[in-house]
């Protein structure tokens, strides 16, 4: 459905809102039409009034100017015709009057030190810029001056003199000491406003030699510094405690003169010991709210945004635990000329009427003078349609040749206004710049608006007919808005047809037609019905539509708002919705949407799973609907409705919620209103302007809502001006040379009246220039053209309608659009760390040429080759980003011995700036890694052959090889380290003079003059003596002769008769010889089970050293480790082979605890056989 908005051309042409007094013109900005039409010469940018300047730059005096035909442009140099074609090093930009002063090519800034003023000319008048004084800044370095040192007593006062030297602009002033950290400062130690630091009474901490002033100068981005003070502190027996003094101000009274709009700063520092207290009031008044901050630790009082009524005497006590002391600062507030009402351009056409208002204040209160086309009033051309009153020009059946720039100074002795405003008086047939035939489309019963825009010199009268030979129209059922627009408040059918639109003034009339269809809305004649189904049944709604034939409509089911589930027990019809086997999960409200081009309707209803009831029983179900609504009372901005209920039907009502339509803008579509109690039946009700409404009640019970009640009369309230303005108001640029301003617009709901339109304003910030204003039709966004790059603007966007303007608008900062950046980063060097880690720095960029906001560096490395290996590869580049205004970082994982290139470049929006020039440096050598291969070959009775591969990553010249090998024995336990070098040029070596059948372990690295990589090892055994295996394989078969055996078994038979009668004699009780024996001569490494717990006995430190018992089974080297005697016995042995005696000795073979696995993996894991277990022994 068409939206209810005030159009203007095509809907995109935009009005320029170029005066506001009787008479004046609205011109449209269409681009042909700007084309044809003449206009004065408008500064439209221009360089600050007090212009300071680097005098190490190229000096650019901004003036730039529109006007048709285009402006020439002149300047002037301390009031003086400024020739610029005699000065070689002054040129003019091209269709600009932007000066550029070339200091960098020889130039002196001082030279050019002066007053500027541009001129703007052209056929219709001329306009002037400011009065631009150029300095170049300076920063002066200390005089040399001798400092003795402070010698201070303990608690005393003392005022250390900063003195910077005079800088233009002033310096900012900091204390630091040599390691450049700033001096720590607190109630008792602060810097003052002059950059002195007061110390209200001294430590013995204070004392140091490193005092240091500093004065930096953000022009020349300098840092001066001052010759170190040196404090020392002495101690007395007896500290005395001082009442406070002030040590800035001196007296007790002082004056203090500052400008409107500036910041105040008035300062009191006081000594006395203890540290005084600082507290500030305003005699005869208050501190004002919201404006008042301090400042260093109360020090300091703030006043932002001073007016004169923050004109009196401010009163600073210092206090102490042994008195006060207090200072009156008288504060007077003048006033540099600020605007009243500026004067506005004016268009007129010939013979009309028009005034000038120049309205200024100050204090003291300003002069008012005009200029005609840059000069005096009472010396310019005559004009006989001019009259000068005051502030006033007053302007009486003007003429073209009236048409000039005149020019507004408000002045006083702390500054002036100048404001340029021109006089065009144009002479213009009317011109319609609405398409002909254009086609409108609105449904019945809505607003109908048909557009005329027009533009003509006089102002065209508008006239509307319908039909080609209609009658004119007239009366109540239109509006006709002043920018053409024909309103037809409630389109009907009988409504379409031909209107004509016809412009006429005195130089000419012409007259365009446009088309209007009203269609039949769109309505649901059979709507959807409230629906209570058994789980598990089935169920249907129904949505019977009626449309416009010319209309395609579209029919969605939603439920609960959203889309209906993926479930194909959904059945959507032509116009029905069916759920098969309904589950509890389908509960919900369920609505039928029908969309057309122009409108869109809806309907809904609910459904409720109910079990089956087992038994009838009270029915309980929704109430009815509310009947009888009832409109009273009735305000611009408020109305009572009142209602009757329905039936409840068994539960209570709890609530009723009323909801409203707008007929006007949203027909068919309702909005919650508000909710009241359900023992409420009359609701008081705040309204918006221009809204057509009609009201409906649903009542609530805890079964759910009942059917809406039938609709109240309608009540349309009166248009009125917006009360809010367009919100998230932003302005970034899409392209360098504009600015992009969007919003969110405004509803149609909060429009409050017809004709929505936003008038969108703009002008540079930190620079005098006036706003830039445009009305524009009912859109979210307008694009300025032709802005320089990436500079700050105020913005602000303002509705209005046609009853007036929305409040005034707060301003927000945009930018126009960013462009790559200029320049590339200077001064790259590179410190290599190590042989991974290198670190880079650079100059920062200046930020005038990032043309952008920045966002970091980016920071691009290669290698280019291997040192060690002289070859190329393919070059890989890898790239860094450091966030901000970095100035240096870490380039990590670099190869060792290599050789690298970089490059750096600022990163803004747009982009990267270009690449400053590559960077070669090297990396150091480095450890190499490990050989690439260790082979063990050819084994002999006491030879091995190692053979291996050069490290793949060198990283350096190779000095040599280290090898390291040892034997490893049966238990694996290791034996002596043998190290040998050899040359880097060999790969392999034969290692003679070994023992025969033994394992060894080898461990192999390469060597750089940096040190030894990673190594490998590697594993190998000797081969076997043939003669010593038939001496093993000997004894091995003594052991399985017969006579052997049956010697054993005897052996063990006697023991077991001995055990036997031993344990007999023992439950007797009495001693045994060989118990009696053990008793005397306990054995030193088993102590005999406990008696009573018949636990083992430990291990006794103090004998780990003794060897075992006879019997037992030494390790093969004939020692027992500390650490194994401090195992359990049952680490011992393996299955049965260890046991104990009934009286706790020990019997059976002793088992040595095997070693640890070695972590290489690489050793045998079979079981020791006799001949290994000799070989051990060898």
């Amino acid at each position: 459905m068409l939206k209810k908005k005030n159009i203007s051309a095509s809907k995109a042409s935009l009005v320029l809102f170029l005066c506001q007094i009787i008479s004046a013109l609205d011109v449209p900005l269409d681009s042909k039409l700007l084309e044809e039409l003449l206009q004065p010469p408008t500064i439209t940018q221009q360089s600050p009034k007090d212009y300071i300047v680097d005098p190490r730059e190229n000096i650019v005096i901004q003036c730039e100017a529109k006007g048709k035909p285009p402006p020439s442009f002149s300047w002037t140099r301390n009031g003086t015709h400024f020739d610029i074609d005699k000065d070689a090093l002054v040129t003019m930009k091209p269709n600009s009057g932007t000066l550029v002063i070339n200091i960098m090519n020889g130039g002196k800034a001082e030279a050019y030190e002066g007053v500027y003023q541009c001129t703007a000319r052209n056929e219709r008048g001329a306009a002037i810029s400011n009065n631009i004084v150029i300095r170049p800044s300076r920063s002066p370095l200390w005089t040399k001056e001798k400092l003795e040192p402070n010698h201070v007593r303990e608690g005393d006062s003392l005022v250390l003199h900063c003195r910077p030297p005079v800088g233009l602009p002033p310096p900012i002033i900091f204390w630091m000491d040599n390691a450049f950290q700033k001096l720590p400062q607190s109630e008792r130690v602060s810097q003052g406003l002059n950059g002195d630091l007061y110390f209200s009474n001294v430590q013995p901490e204070d004392s140091r030699e490193d005092y240091i002033c500093y004065a930096r100068f953000n022009h020349t981005q300098t840092i001066q510094q001052k010759q170190p003070i040196s404090v020392k502190v002495f101690s007395t027996k007896s500290v005395t405690e001082r009442q406070p003094v002030l040590l800035t101000p001196t007296g007790s009274t002082s004056t203090k003169v500052e400008l409107r709009g500036n910041v105040l700063l008035l300062e009191c520092i006081a000594a006395g010991l203890p540290t005084p207290v600082i507290r500030w009031i305003k005699e005869g008044g208050e501190l004002p709210a919201n404006r008042t901050f301090f400042e260093n630790f109360k020090k300091t009082l703030k006043i932002i945004d001073v007016s004169e009524a923050d004109s009196g005497n401010y009163k600073c006590i210092a206090r102490n635990t042994l008195g006060s002391v207090h200072h009156v600062i008288s504060v007077t507030v003048k006033a540099a000329p600020y605007w009243i009402t500026a004067p506005r351009n004016l268009v007129l056409s010939p013979g009309e009427d028009g005034t000038l208002i120049c309205r200024a204040n100050g204090n003291p209160k300003p002069n008012i003078s005009w200029l005609a086309n840059g000069v005096p009033i009472a010396i310019a051309p005559e004009d006989p349609s001019r009259k000068v009153d005051g502030d006033t020009i007053i302007f009486s059946h003007v003429q073209e040749r009236s048409s000039a720039v005149y020019q507004c100074n408000a002045s006083n002795e702390y500054g002036y206004l100048l404001a340029n405003a021109f006089v065009n008086v144009l002479a213009e047939p009317p011109r319609i710049l609405t398409p002909a035939d254009k086609l409108y489309q609105v449904i019945a019963d809505s607003p109908a608006l048909l557009d005329c825009a027009y533009f003509g010199s006089p102002k065209p009268e508008i006239e509307w007919f319908k039909g080609v030979k209609g009658s004119i129209l007239r009366g109540s059922e239109y509006i006709f808005h002043y920018n053409g627009t024909l309103e037809i408040p409630v389109a009907q059918k009988d409504s379409s047809g031909t209107y004509t639109c016809v412009a006429r003034n005195e130089l000419g009339k012409i007259q365009n037609e446009v088309q209007l269809e009203v269609k039949d809305p769109t309505m649901i004649i059979k709507q959807p019905e409230y629906k209570v189904i058994q789980r598990y049944g089935q169920v249907s709604f129904e949505c019977i539509i009626k449309h416009d034939s010319t209309l395609l409509p579209t029919v969605i089911w939603l439920k609960d708002n959203d889309v209906l589930p993926d479930d194909e027990r959904f059945l959507v019809g032509k116009d029905n919705l069916t759920i098969m086997n309904v589950t509890d999960k389908d509960d919900g409200t369920y609505t039928c949407v029908v969309n057309t081009t122009l409108d869109s309707v809806s309907a809904s209803a609910v459904l409720t799973v109910v079990a089956a009831p087992p038994t009838p029983a009270i029915i309980y179900a929704r109430p009815n609907p509310p009947f009888d609504l009832e409109l009273t009372g009735q305000l611009e901005r408020s109305i009572e409705l009142s209602w009757i209920p329905g039936d409840e039907n068994n539960s209570p009502i709890t609530n009723f919620v009323i909801e409203y339509e707008d007929g006007l803008h949203e027909p068919g579509v309702w909005h919650h209103q508000t909710e009241v109690p359900g023992t409420q039946t009359t609701v008081h009700l705040k309204l918006s302007p221009y809204v057509n409404y009609s009201f409906r009640v649903i009542a609530v019970n805890e079964i759910g809502r009942s059917q809406p009640s039938e609709p109240s009369e309608q009540y349309l309230t009166k248009s009125a001006s917006p009360d809010e303005n367009p919100s998230n108001v932003q302005g970034i640029g899409s392209e360098p040379d504009n600015l992009v301003i969007t919003w969110e617009s405004l509803t149609d709901f909060q429009s409050n009246g017809p004709g929505l339109q936003y008038k969108v304003s703009w002008r540079q910030k930190d620079v005098d220039d006036e706003w830039t204003s445009v009305i524009v039709a009912n859109v979210s966004k307008y694009i300025v053209s032709g802005t320089p790059t990436f500079v700050p603007y105020e913005i602000k966007v303002q509705a209005l309608n046609d009853l007036g303007y929305a409040p005034e608008p707060s301003e927000v900062i945009g930018h126009s659009g960013e462009d790559l950046p200029m320049v590339a980063p200077g001064n790259v060097q590179v410190h290599v760390i190590n042989s991974t880690l290198a670190k880079v720095h650079w100059d920062p960029v200046p930020l005038k040429s990032v043309r952008g906001h920045l966002q970091g560096y980016k920071v691009y490395y290669w290698k280019v080759q291997s040192l060690s290996r002289r070859s190329r590869r393919h070059v890989e580049k890898n790239i860094l980003t450091f966030r901000g205004n970095k100035t240096f970082g870490m380039l990590p994982g670099l190869e060792p011995y290599s050789s690298y290139k970089l490059n750096v470049r600022v990163v803004n929006g747009k982009g990267e700036g270009p690449a400053s020039p590559d960077k070669v440096f090297k990396t150091p050598e480095g450890v190499p890694s490990s050989p690439s291969f260790l082979k063990i070959t050819n084994p002999t009775l006491d030879s091995l052959t190692l053979e291996w591969g050069s490290p793949i990553h060198p990283n350096g010249v190779l000095t040599s090889y280290i090898l390291k090998f040892q034997p490893i024995n049966n238990t694996h336990e290791l034996g002596p380290l043998v190290e040998i070098r050899i040359p880097a040029n060999e790969s392999s070596l034969i290692l003679k003079n070994l023992n025969y059948s033994t394992r060894y372990k080898f461990y192999f690295n390469a060597q750089t003059s940096v040190g030894s990589g990673s190594q490998i090892t590697e594993e190998a055994v000797t081969i076997m003596d043939e003669g010593k295996m038939a001496m093993a394989s000997r004894q091995v078969d003594i052991a399985t002769q017969g006579w052997f055996i049956g010697l054993m078994c005897a052996v063990a038979l006697l023991i077991l008769i001995l055990l036997i009668v031993c344990f007999i004699r023992r439950n007797k009780g009495g001693k045994y010889p060989v118990k009696e024996k053990e008793d005397a001569h306990a054995d030193p490494e088993i102590q005999p089970m406990k008696e009573d717990d018949g636990t083992f006995g430990e291990y006794s430190d103090a004998e780990d050293h003794k060897p075992l018992k006879k019997g037992s089974r030494t390790p093969s080297d004939r020692t027992v480790k500390k650490e194994d005697s401090d195992d359990s016995l049952v680490d011992y042995g393996e299955g049965v082979n260890g046991q104990f005696n009934e009286d706790g000795s020990f019997i059976g073979q002793y088992s040595g605890k095997k070693e640890k696995e070695p972590a290489e993996g690489n050793e045998s894991s079979e079981a020791p056989s006799p001949v290994n277990a000799m070989n051990s022994f060898v």
